[in-house]
């Protein structure tokens, strides 16, 4: 699985399993976006709204300008066309969602020329309600090469020689039958066109990624006052769930750690009940109208000790370093060694070493909850206008606990931006 995949499946089997935990005898089921019965609901959810009025989604023409932004790309990359299938990039492109199958589905963008389409021919009529009116679309029977008709469409829009962009998430199986239909081809990373294009967010794309942000604290405001002791990490996590779907989150997925199973990254199988003096990480998100909000939370149920309550303290300091340093001309690597730097600083690390901060600083997040480019070592792009990342320097010490800030920033002519208030303290994580 992707790392998202793992979020979501993550997402969906805390809401049944925990949510199912604090309701004896039935599963609860996390209500849509409407007005349910006050009474069938959590107490934890009871006076919440959906929060999904209100936003734009992406217009055709901004879809269109995306498109004429990649030709550009191309032509500066020497690239004469790029192959995508169904996945973020092509749904950021044109729109269009299609799930994968090991049937071909797929769309050519040359750099001069018109878009075109290869689909089954018995969905035909299910592809044309969502390709944008006035697609060329050519259809492969059951018994057909849809490579075939992906190297005719090249040919027909004048791409016998050069380059081919492949988009990263195209599977093998795709590029290689299509080298084999098209050997005179020279196939390339598609990177420099949709990385170049999607890591530039737009204010409408902005708009959708913070009333994703706002959901999540929403639903991290309505879940930590019920956290109590006895609740084990998927009680936890299906409330959170419970309360993002509620608010109108789309594909909710929650991670969970409890006491010392807060020191993963990424949570942990083993059982977990919540004590007193526990420190709890919750690292959650949603989507909204596609696009992606990723928010940790880190406190303690009950009194923190002092260890806890420093260790949060240059937690906050190392994410307020990283924030400081996001500025554009700023290089990628730049800001995460700010970061590094300040918990370093404090005897912990070096470089990648636990106890210390063990991952990059932060990502790149938009459609996907990780995507291009990331605060990492190594990383000499700079940050421009437009550009959006996590910003979250774990502090990691297995057999103790981990503390995680994160919240999720875009960067401005000016410096950078959070789309969500940073926690407080220990005691007032929202």
């Amino acid at each position: 699985m992707t790392e998202m995949n793992r979020r979501r499946f993550g997402g969906w089997l805390a809401a049944a399993v925990g949510a199912g935990a604090l309701a004896p005898g039935r599963l609860f089921a996390a209500s849509p976006p409407g007005d349910p019965d006050p009474c069938d609901l959590p107490a934890h959810l009871r006076g919440l709204k959906p929060m999904t009025e209100g936003v734009a989604p992406i217009s055709p023409a901004e879809r269109l300008a995306r498109l004429e932004q990649a030709r550009r790309l191309m032509r500066e990359s020497g690239i004469a066309a790029v192959v995508l299938e169904p996945g973020s990039s092509l749904y950021y492109f044109t729109g269009v969602r299609w799930g994968q199958s090991e049937r071909t589905f797929a769309a050519v963008v040359p750099a001069t020329g018109d878009l075109a389409w290869v689909c089954p021919a018995f969905e035909e009529a299910r592809a044309r309600e969502l390709i944008p009116a006035g697609g060329e679309v050519r259809v492969w029977q059951e018994d057909e090469s849809p490579f075939r008709l992906i190297a005719g469409i090249l040919k027909d829009r004048g791409v016998a020689t050069g380059k081919v962009g492949i988009e990263e998430n195209l599977r093998f199986f795709i590029l290689d039958n299509l080298r084999r239909e098209a050997p005179a081809l020279e196939y390339v990373s598609a990177d420099p066109v949709t990385a170049g294009c999607r890591m530039i967010k737009s204010p409408a794309e902005l708009a959708l990624m913070q009333r994703a942000a706002d959901i999540t604290i929403a639903a991290f405001r309505a879940t930590f006052p019920i956290l109590h002791e006895g609740m084990t990490q998927y009680d936890v996590s299906g409330q959170m769930s419970a309360a993002l779907t509620h608010l109108g989150g789309q594909e909710p997925w929650v991670l969970v750690g409890l006491g010392e199973y807060s020191a993963f990254p990424h949570g942990s199988i083993k059982p977990q009940r919540l004590r007193q003096g526990d420190v709890v990480l919750i690292d959650a998100g949603c989507s909204f109208q596609a696009y992606q909000a990723d928010i940790t939370r880190t406190s303690v149920l009950g009194k923190p000790t002092a260890r806890q309550t420093r260790i949060w303290n240059l937690e906050r300091k190392a994410q307020d370093a990283a924030f400081a340093a996001a500025r554009p001309g700023a290089t990628c690597e730049s800001v995460d060694a700010a970061a590094r730097k300040v918990i370093a600083d404090a005897g912990f690390g070096p470089g990648y070493k636990v106890p210390g901060l063990p991952h990059r600083t932060g990502h790149g997040i938009g459609l996907d909850g990780h995507e291009w480019t990331y605060l990492v070592r190594g990383n000499q792009t700079k940050l421009r206008p437009g550009m959006c990342f996590s910003d979250e320097p774990t502090i990691v010490i297995y057999g103790e606990f981990g503390i995680r800030l994160e919240d999720c920033m875009y960067i401005t002519d000016d410096g950078a931006r959070f789309f969500s208030r940073q926690s407080e303290s220990i005691t007032r994580p929202v």
